[in-house]
């Protein structure tokens, strides 16, 4: 399997040689743009879809605990209210992650 991939990638490479630096002497493209578009197919959307798959799993094999409330004097000042709701979540406010000045409002 190896040897049959190594030969077709040095054939590959040697007939895009070629063609890459005749196109340098003639002025012309040459279909450098078919090894970026082939490239792009077989080489950068794979390595993304296998990015993505990696961070998909590994983000479903933890348990993510929340930190336990500790009320900092410093964490969590309300000096005006804000402007939606209640005034005191913020615009994005997640009960289970996000905490309010007096605590968490849900217990897990």
């Amino acid at each position: 399997m190896t040897s049959i991939l190594r030969k077709a990638a040095i054939s590959f490479l040697k007939t895009n040689a070629r063609a890459s630096s005749h196109a340098a002497t003639a002025g012309g493209h040459g279909g450098g743009y078919i090894l970026w578009k082939r490239m792009s197919f077989f080489v950068a959307f794979p390595a993304i879809a296998l990015g993505m798959l990696n961070a998909y799993l590994a983000h479903q094999e933890e348990h993510h605990e929340r930190p336990p409330f500790v009320p900092y004097e410093y964490m969590r000042i309300r000096t005006k209210r804000f402007p939606w709701g209640d005034g005191q979540k913020s615009l994005f406010h997640n009960p289970h992650v996000n905490a309010l000045p007096s605590g968490y409002e849900d217990d897990h």
